[in-house]
């Protein structure tokens, strides 16, 4: 499975696929991975078998087997040989929570970084920008497994040179690196990524406190995740990016991604008209949470994610526990091909437990 498409992929512009040249590409690669994840994942043959489905069958995007990403948190699957297992990621949560366990092979890992690279540098350019990670030094130590957090950080860190961390292992702003940072890039573009709250609480709100404004005007900013902990605080998306500006310069880039522990390498990202984006490599379903219907354009549904990349592991099709809306497709005023949508939040925790029944 390692080399399948691997010059395929590569070949494909990031957001040029419409509908149905992805639908006849994604749909062969999605198949291939169910019949090869049946054939090595014994959990997972058993899962299609209860629910009697015949791998690497579907004729459509939809039809395609997902599993719940619950599952994840329930059983350790893999596809892989023990002695070929590479790193196991974890995803975020409190210590009190099951995480998800995601196994991974060299070959997977390495297309996940290959995928991240090719659909963030879209955005950025290939050439290599100076650095600002909001986040603290120590955090990628362990190189046999990984948080989503440092997974999200040493994915991302390929895009850019002169790593700068932003945080003290406190979590407090480490100035003396921040202000060597913009004394030294105050006029050249510059790369900022960090998971949203961490961006907001320990990085956007002291810079303005600390009267640190307008010294990156060039930059660049990916941020991902945390937004619960935002909203509650009611700071939405515009009010984000509009504060983001006032402390780092007004012509500053920002651009949210979604994406989970669960498929690494494939993120959607956000476009200039604050839409995220399915790119040619994966898509996005939305199904009805009572009855996992497919829901339209418009409609408010469980997310489905799909991407060509895991074979370590049978994450090709997962419906998560998020809800979101289906804006478009081909059709964004950016003018990126693909499904185009709005990511609203988690489905409620009594209605969690109700949809997981379903599995």
């Amino acid at each position: 499975m390692s080399d399948r498409s691997m010059s395929d992929w590569k070949s494909l512009e990031v957001f040029g696929l419409a509908k149905a040249e992805k639908q006849a590409w994604l749909l062969g690669e999605l198949n291939r991975l169910t019949q090869h994840h049946q054939a090595h994942c014994v959990p997972y043959a058993n899962l299609l078998s209860g629910q009697g489905q015949q791998a690497g069958v579907a004729e459509s995007l939809d039809t395609v087997p997902f599993v719940a990403a619950r599952l994840f948190k329930m059983l350790r699957l893999s596809s892989t040989l023990p002695d070929n297992v590479f790193k196991t990621l974890t995803s975020s949560g409190t210590t009190s929570q099951v995480k998800s366990q995601i196994v991974l092979d060299r070959d997977t890992a390495a297309m996940q970084s290959k995928v991240l690279v090719s659909l963030l540098s879209s955005f950025t350019g290939k050439a290599r920008r100076p650095m600002l990670i909001i986040d603290h030094d120590g955090l990628t130590g362990d190189k046999a497994g990984f948080s989503a957090r440092g997974a999200g950080v040493q994915g991302l860190s390929f895009l850019g040179r002169d790593h700068t961390y932003a945080l003290n292992a406190d979590m407090r702003p480490n100035w003396l690196a921040i202000d060597e940072f913009m004394a030294k890039y105050a006029n050249e573009p510059v790369l900022i990524f960090g998971f949203t709250f961490m961006v907001w609480q320990h990085f956007i709100q002291p810079l303005i406190a600390s009267g640190r404004s307008n010294q990156l005007p060039q930059a660049l900013l990916f941020h991902s995740g945390g937004w619960k902990k935002l909203l509650d605080q009611a700071v939405s998306n515009d009010t984000f990016k509009t504060t983001v500006r006032q402390a780092l310069g007004e012509q500053v880039a920002i651009h949210n991604f979604y994406g989970m522990v669960e498929q690494i390498g494939s993120v959607f990202l956000e476009c200039e008209q604050g839409h995220l984006h399915a790119p040619s490599y994966a898509d996005v379903i939305f199904r009805d949470p009572e009855t996992l219907a497919e829901q339209q354009v418009g409609e408010i549904g469980l997310i489905q994610v799909l991407s060509f990349i895991p074979s370590s592991y049978p994450g090709h099709s997962i419906l998560t526990e998020d809800l979101g809306r289906l804006l478009g497709e081909d059709n964004c005023p950016c003018g990126r091909k693909g499904r185009y949508f709005e990511v609203l939040g988690r489905l409620p925790k009594t209605e969690m437990r109700g949809c997981s029944d379903v599995f």
